[in-house]
């Protein structure tokens, strides 16, 4: 459906405004569609993220700030996230042997296995939903997200 149906307006200001709002209503619109994917797992898409983090670390450990730095959404509060996913036995903080001020987290074999199941279930190639894009679509639009971050 078009943004202009979705949004139920008949025009925007500029192409420039009328992306900038496409952009914000599908962000939003793909959020709600991973969350709903999410949802029986019992994981939020932040959780998600920072479970996926740590198996890209897999099998180091890694500090609260190198997290937070590789977060989506780097407005998540790292550090509810980390606690409730040591409460479900996902993650597991140890004390650094370097700095007593830093905790290195690390995925157990419990947020591997629930990381797998996630996986099995959806696949690389379409995580969470169908995007409806070729290959070489999905590339473009890559190309295009990242030129105007650059801006």
């Amino acid at each position: 459906m078009r943004i202009e149906e979705e949004l139920k307006t008949k025009g925007f200001g500029s192409e420039n405004q009328k992306a900038q709002l496409n952009i914000l209503f599908t962000a939003g619109w793909v959020r709600c569609g991973i969350s709903a994917s999410l949802k029986p797992f019992g994981v939020t898409p932040e959780q998600y993220n920072v479970l996926r983090i740590l198996r890209g670390c897999y099998p180091q450990a890694a500090c609260l700030k190198d997290i937070t730095c590789r977060m989506v959404d780097r407005n998540s509060n790292t550090s509810r996230i980390v606690d409730k996913l040591a409460d479900k036995g996902w993650i597991i903080r140890v004390a650094s042997a370097t700095d007593r001020r830093e905790v290195q987290i690390g995925l157990t074999d419990k947020g591997a296995d629930m990381l797998k199941r996630i996986d099995k279930q959806f696949g690389v190639d379409n995580m969470m939903y169908s995007s409806g894009l070729t290959s070489a679509e999905a590339e473009e639009l890559n190309l295009l997200l990242d030129k105007l971050r650059s801006s």
